[in-house]
């Protein structure tokens, strides 16, 4: 470390601490030339895990907006918490797992869509219709068929009056 006063290379360390929110570390050094004292601060250098979007932008992985849309998804459904949790965990580990340290939203959207048709089959269409952004409603029908193995969807019986 190079002293701010005189800019000696060689120092030594008096004292360390984490920071509060335990992001870094504060170190308080004495230069050996000159014997002033002065503090530095240590930072992991980290390189945030991006997603890809459809129109080729890049964006910073946000947990929080994962769990959002499933939260809106899932509104009203019998998935717990604990469910949606564990879905936004292996959707951030599909990032981090990543070599480039990004994967396309495309990828991740699957992934989720995957978890929620096993947990709850209106969570995922409702899940599917934002992420897949359905333009009518031969698309939406479309999905409801492939998700019901090409079974014809029974209208229900209107009510006795």
């Amino acid at each position: 470390m190079r002293c701010p006063f005189c800019s000696f290379t060689q120092d030594k360390v008096i004292d360390s601490r984490e920071s509060k929110d335990a992001d870094s570390i504060r170190r308080r050094r004495e230069c050996e030339r000159c014997n002033k004292r002065f503090t530095t601060y240590e930072r992991l250098d980290e390189i945030p895990y991006m997603v890809v979007k459809k129109d080729g932008r890049r964006e910073k992985f946000d947990r929080q907006k994962v769990l959002s849309g499933l939260l809106h998804s899932c509104q009203k459904r019998n998935v717990s918490v604990t469910q949606m949790q564990e879905i936004v965990d292996a959707a951030e580990s599909f990032v981090v797992d990543s070599p480039e340290r990004e994967r396309s939203t495309a990828a991740v959207g699957e992934l989720i869509m995957g978890r929620l048709k096993d947990i709850d089959t209106v969570a995922y269409i409702r899940f599917a219709s934002v992420y897949r952004d359905f333009k009518d409603v031969r698309e939406f029908k479309q999905e409801l068929e492939d998700l019901l193995g090409g079974r014809e969807i029974k209208p229900k019986r209107p009510m006795a009056r």
